[in-house]
């Protein structure tokens, strides 16, 4: 049975919030929750930048929720202090976390001003660092000399079990590329064909554990609410790799994003004021064969959602 999950966007709403949104998505029945990891939002309109990790420790001590984090480890991150994070976390809290590992964003990791390298080199040091950060909870004392450099490390504080490491994909090449050392799979939502490609790809090339989606959505009373609510926030989000990739400052993305059209944001994000068009939509991703979907209400306030989904959607996907 597909589990459906909350999702916590720290670009788009101030931590304190977030937290108050996560056990309300609790208390309103959704199974799991995610968050994003940002240094920088996409768009000045969104305007927050809380840092996940503080939020997580508080996120899983004021719920009983399963979490997930979407994580570049490479770069603004060393591996061995990303292994310890996962570490810690997952010792608290035991079996209720994991790690989606991707390659990342120059908005995020421009910051340490060492250049951004090419997609190849990103995918070698993501390659590196998961198995830096798997043999760091293994409990090994880890050196490493290549893309990331580790110096005699270990953990002291590790999980009596180690929490999966999942990769993140936005295309069917990496989806496949994941299956080799991934413990799972999670992907955004996009045309139905393509995501059956990317299960499909995951799967054949011998992939392990859950297949998960963040789709974005916006809801609201009306229509037209609903699709302001879309393009007023999310129109930044719209373009493909490597335009979202390589852009640095959210000056550069809303430059890019002034004339976006908002059909073109129907492309990107699930909007309808019909609940029942959402719940609809949300069976079709499971059909896909998706085992966890996480909802992303795109808007910056959340409790009018929760309720709405708790209450109408949820129920309906039984």
């Amino acid at each position: 049975m597909t589990v459906y999950g909350w999702h916590a966007s720290h670009e788009q709403v101030h931590p304190r919030a977030l937290l108050d949104a996560a056990v309300a998505a609790q208390d309103a029945g959704f199974g799991a929750a995610m968050c994003s990891d940002h240094f920088s939002p996409w768009s000045a309109r969104q305007g927050q930048s809380g840092f996940a990790w503080s939020w997580l420790g508080a996120a899983l001590q004021a719920t009983d929720l399963q979490f997930g984090v979407v994580n570049a480890p490479g770069q603004r991150y060393h591996p061995a202090i990303i292994a310890q994070a996962i570490g810690t976390l997952a010792a608290m809290y035991p079996r209720r976390f994991w790690t989606a590992l991707g390659t990342g964003e120059a908005s995020n990791e421009h910051i340490t001003g060492g250049g951004w390298p090419r997609k190849d080199l990103r995918a070698a040091r993501l390659r590196e660092c998961v198995d830096v950060i798997r043999a760091l909870l293994a409990g090994d004392e880890v050196s490493h000399d290549g893309l990331v450099t580790v110096d005699r490390a270990r953990l002291w504080t590790r999980p009596a079990e180690p929490p999966a490491l999942v990769g993140a994909a936005v295309s069917v090449e990496t989806a496949k590329w994941c299956a080799d050392w991934a413990d799972g799979l999670i992907t955004v939502n996009a045309p139905h064909e393509h995501l059956r490609r990317m299960v499909a790809a995951y799967r054949d090339a011998g992939g392990r554990g859950p297949v998960c989606l963040q789709t974005h959505l916006s809801w609201a009373g009306s229509d037209d609410e609903a699709e302001r609510i879309a393009y007023e926030q999310w129109r930044s989000n719209v373009f493909p790799p490597p335009v979202c990739w390589d852009l640095e400052l959210t000056d550069h993305f809303d430059a890019v994003s002034e004339d976006v059209p908002r059909e073109r944001v129907a492309r990107t994000v699930d909007i309808s004021a019909d609940l029942g068009w959402h719940a609809a939509r949300l069976r079709s991703y499971a059909e896909i064969g998706f085992d966890r979907i996480y909802l992303h209400h795109v808007g910056q306030e959340q409790s009018a959602f929760i309720d709405a989904f708790g209450a109408k959607v949820l129920p309906q996907l039984d």
